[in-house]
């Protein structure tokens, strides 16, 4: 009988094909947006784990300095105690062509000389003269041209952009003359050990997993997934309605089979495993789809991380069971989500009640209440949240109570309105539209929220990208106010240039810097001439009212807003640089893109403690029709192997290029999640076509042509539509504050101002209009061409 049974069951979807086609292709498009983005971030990690254990730093503790760097008699007093450790010279190595990470290491002690590919080769090499360095063959065009480097030994077992040598040499080249930057404790440390608070109380030790890269890494993560997480909610919604319709329709069917013998709980098991089936077959395709999606997703990916975390993902997209078995799960699991709400309906309404629009209506009408009692929580409890606790996955909480609260507030929102509407209506056929609209809302609720909730995330994300570009533009014309940026390779050919410019009338400023360490964090220190390019375009937020006299006569300095927030300094209060260099804080400054910290200070005061920085790059003042020919003039007079030079147009040029590249991805998934919602109105409209006539047979039959219920059925289309993107606008735009406000400000440290976009909302509103039109086209096409005869079959049945 079983079998038999479920036979009976699957016939259900013979006869209804598209109920079958919307909850494949819902359940598909919900798992390939999923999937995807888990097998980006997947990809990404395996990426991030080769490269950490290439370079030796996989699973193992460091130590760090407090502040500054670590001197190498820290490190003999350590080795001399018995801790067994590995010294670290670490730093951005300046190139004409870019720069690189540069890394020393003493190949008798590191872990990574065994990740190379023939470790013996590696540590005999660095004993003998000349010593070398190792890099991955991609990073060689980076160094092409550069006088009296050592011999370069190329290697696949490095990332790219990365330079390996041995610890003399990466002295050398950053001039850290006696300065560590970390040592990396060995797995083989010996027991009962002088404390490190005796030994080295500067000093901490940092575990395996709290880099700050890491950290900043993980947060572009944890946002595609959320992205990730909201489409496949809403393709949950076609899901949920689907089932729901498919149940409903089927009662007949399940009283029938009760009669003869069935049981409740054998006919749940039956439905549970129909859905079971249906959700790994769309689960199925959902991967095949999410693997191609990923695949010409992960480009850009790897350009944001590049571009803006400092991370590299290399390498093809490999299938992982981490994310298959993610995608599958959330299939089986998102299926049953979406179906609980049926099947506890199917529990609670009697087998032998009739199927139709007033049976719904009862139902989802004394849901809509609870409902929204239920959303009232989420956001409360969201903001409850923000507020006691504090960190990026809170933030996102505060996001998610925001989003699922407002979904569950919107059905009985609509139904307000509805018969708002309805009571102000004038005339017969205006009042049956809109009490229709109501009727049906327990059939299209849940698309309307799979609407609000995707034309939300558009308007939020939007303005949260849109203001992030007009406010970075306007960065860029403060920060990049010289008209063109030099740099050479050595300080003798710096010197030969300012000479050069000198004779010509041309003001250059260096751009001098070091970096240094606080807490194990890289921070640049950047050393500046007292000239009125600085007090009048630097983009400063907060400062006292001696800022710039304070930092040139040595005794403040300005510091970016993410070191700021980092350290929770601000003006008046004191940094260490290192453990004799101390300045007070008399200003911070905007510094977007940019996720580790910065310290402008005088350049006399950056000398006197660092006075090995480099005189590599300037940047040249002068009137801006004079530009074309000094460039002209530099390309003629200096060999182009010495010299790179840079107008201002070009770096906006190409860093807006590499902004909007960043946000591709971003814009990706917006246009999908709508999409996905566009879809969830089609489905809901098609599956709640056939028992929609009993309502517009009466209609028709009061003289009410079957081209105007056409037109009607378009308008109430749109109607739904407007009111959902209504409704979504306030969301957006409380969506992007909570963005700029408060996640970006965890996860990258700075905060954005808000910009309003209006045009962009009504251009979604348009879209919003194209999706509902669309949906209701072919119902509405059905409506004109059916024949009277099928009107006319209503009125011989009971309902």
């Amino acid at each position: 009988m079983k079998r038999a049974t479920f036979g009976a069951l699957i016939s259900h979807w013979q006869k209804h094909p598209l109920q079958l086609l919307a909850l494949v292709v819902g359940l598909a498009i919900a798992t390939a947006l999923w999937s995807a983005v888990q097998a980006i971030n997947s990809e990404a990690r395996a990426s991030y784990a080769r490269a950490s254990a290439q370079l030796g730093f996989s699973g193992l503790d460091v130590l760090i300095p407090e502040n500054g760097t670590i001197p190498v008699t820290s490190y003999v007093n350590l080795r001399r105690a018995g801790w067994k450790l590995a010294p670290v010279i670490e730093g951005r190595w300046r190139l004409p062509k870019g720069s690189v990470r540069l890394i020393g290491i003493d190949p008798l002690s590191h872990p990574s000389a065994s990740a190379l590919t023939d470790a013996t080769t590696f540590k005999l090499v660095n004993l003998t003269s000349p010593l070398q360095i190792f890099l991955h063959p991609n990073t060689k065009e980076k160094l092409d041209g550069i006088p009296d480097l050592p011999p370069i030994t190329l290697t696949d077992s490095l990332p790219t952009g990365v330079v390996l040598t041995d610890i003399s040499i990466a002295e050398q080249l950053l001039t850290h003359h006696g300065q560590l930057s970390r040592l990396i404790v060995l797995q083989n440390k010996s027991i009962g050990l002088t404390p490190l608070a005796v030994l080295a109380p500067n000093l901490i030790l940092q575990s395996a997993n709290g880099s700050q890269t890491g950290r900043l890494a993980d947060s572009f993560h944890l946002n595609l997934t959320a992205f990730g997480f909201l489409s496949f909610a809403v393709g949950l919604f076609i899901v949920q309605g689907t089932v729901g319709l498919g149940i409903e329709q089927r009662r007949n069917l399940f009283r029938t089979l009760r009669a003869m013998g069935l049981s409740l709980n054998q006919l749940v098991v039956l439905l549970l495993s129909e859905l079971v089936l249906v959700a790994l077959t769309a689960g199925g395709i959902g991967l095949i789809l999410g693997y191609l999606l990923a695949g010409a997703l992960l480009p850009d990916v790897s350009s944001t991380l590049n571009g803006i975390y400092g991370e590299s993902v290399e390498g093809e997209l490999a299938l992982r069971p981490s994310w298959v078995l993610s995608g599958l799960g959330m299939a089986l699991f998102g299926t049953a989500l979406a179906s609980g709400h049926a099947f506890a309906s199917f529990y609670k309404m009697p087998i032998l009640t009739i199927p139709g629009f007033q049976s719904r209506a009862h139902t989802a009408g004394t849901g809509y209440k609870m409902m929204a009692i239920t959303g009232s929580g989420l956001i409360v409890t969201g903001g409850i949240a923000m507020v006691l606790f504090d960190g990026l996955l809170v933030g996102f909480a505060l996001l998610a109570g925001l989003m699922l609260g407002s979904a569950l507030l919107l059905p009985l929102l609509l139904s307000k309105i509805l018969t708002i509407a309805e009571k102000a209506a004038s005339g017969a056929l205006s009042e049956w539209v809109w009490a229709d609209m109501r009727a049906q809302l327990p059939g299209v609720s849940l698309a309307m929220m799979a609407l609000m909730l995707a034309l939300a995330t558009n308007i939020g994300v939007g303005t949260m990208v849109s203001s992030f570009r007009l406010t970075f533009l306007g960065w860029m014309n403060q920060r990049f106010s010289s008209e063109i940026y030099v740099s050479v390779n050595n300080d003798e050919q710096a010197s030969e240039l300012v000479n050069w410019l000198d004779s010509r009338g041309v003001t250059s400023l260096p751009i001098r810097w070091a970096e240094i360490s606080s807490m194990g964090i890289p921070i640049r220190v950047y050393g500046a001439m007292d000239h009125s390019r600085y007090r009048k375009n630097w983009p400063v937020l907060q400062a006292v009212e001696t800022l710039w006299d304070d930092v040139f006569i040595g005794s403040g300095a300005l510091i970016n807003e993410q070191l700021a927030r980092r350290l929770n300094l601000w003006p008046g209060d004191e940094l260490a640089l290192s453990t004799d260099w101390k300045v007070t804080v008399s200003g911070v400054y905007s510094d977007y893109g940019n996720p580790h910290g910065q310290v402008l200070v005088s350049l006399s005061n950056l000398l006197h403690n660092v006075p090995d920085v480099p005189n590599r790059q300037f940047g040249l003042k002068l009137p801006l029709k004079e530009v074309p020919a000094l460039m002209k003039e530099l390309q003629e007079d200096f060999d182009s192997r010495d010299i790179l030079a840079i107008d201002t147009t070009d770096i906006k040029a190409r860093s807006l290029a590499v902004f909007d590249r960043t946000f591709i991805v971003t814009g990706a998934l917006n246009l999908l999640t709508l999409g996905v919602a566009g879809f969830a109105i089609l489905t809901s409209l098609l599956t709640l076509w056939n028992i929609r006539l009993p309502q517009l047979a009466p209609i028709w039959a009061l003289g009410v042509t079957r081209r105007q219920l056409a037109w009607l059925e378009l308008l109430r289309s749109l109607a739904l539509a407007t009111l959902a993107a209504v409704l979504a606008l306030p969301l957006g735009l409380l969506l992007a504050w909570v963005l700029l406000s408060i996640i970006n400000v965890e996860a990258f440290g700075w905060k954005l101002p808000m910009f309003l976009f209006p045009m962009d909302w009504l251009r979604l509103l348009g879209l919003a209009w194209i999706a509902a039109i669309i949906a209701a086209a072919f119902p509405a096409f059905k409506l004109a061409r059916i024949k009277p005869s099928e009107l006319l079959e209503v009125f011989a049945h009971e309902r």
